[in-house]
């Protein structure tokens, strides 16, 4: 009556980093590159050396110059990595 469901689960792999700024606001912020099965991927992350928090969003975009905008927007604006999933959000919607 009752199956086990399977869940496929894509995880980045070759993980590599492409760019990083260390902001004045003691962030760091980091495009990074990988692979989800044979699709490059690129992501983000941010870590603030000030707290120790750190966000990641590993599969932002199938485009490079993507990530690299939205990196740049996060740099610019000052974002701390509990915001950047929010930014990522309107960069999305705007994008789209």
């Amino acid at each position: 009556m009752f199956n086990t469901v399977k869940k496929v689960k894509n995880q980045v792999t070759d993980r590599t980093v492409y760019m990083e700024v260390y902001g004045e606001n003691k962030v760091a912020y980091r495009v990074i590159s990988g692979r989800i099965g044979k699709t490059v991927t690129y992501g983000i992350e941010t870590e603030d050396y000030n707290t120790g928090e750190k966000e990641v969003i590993s599969d932002f975009s199938r485009n490079m110059e993507d990530a690299v905008r939205f990196a740049e927007m996060l740099i610019k604006s000052k974002i701390i990595p509990k915001y950047m999933h929010i930014k990522a959000l309107d960069y999305l919607r705007l994008s789209i």
